[in-house]
């Protein structure tokens, strides 16, 4: 029982590379160069109260601060 686990895992395993691989490739088969990862989307915006603490966007009186993420 042990050993057919093995070797369905085994084999999911070698049947998975391929695809991952894919990507990478071009119409002809051969690796290429792969495109950089896009640019993480800016965070929430948050807002602060006429006091300076955090509150809800949409309430009276609270203005949307700048968040950057480096």
């Amino acid at each position: 029982m042990i050993r057919t686990l093995m070797a369905a895992a085994a084999l999911l395993s070698l049947a998975a590379s391929p695809t991952l691989a894919a990507p990478c490739k071009d119409a002809k088969g051969k690796f290429t160069k792969c495109p950089p990862a896009p640019a993480a989307p800016a965070t929430g915006t948050r807002c602060k109260d006429a006091k300076g603490k955090f509150a809800k966007c949409g309430t009276p009186g609270a203005k949307p601060i700048v968040t950057t993420k480096k």
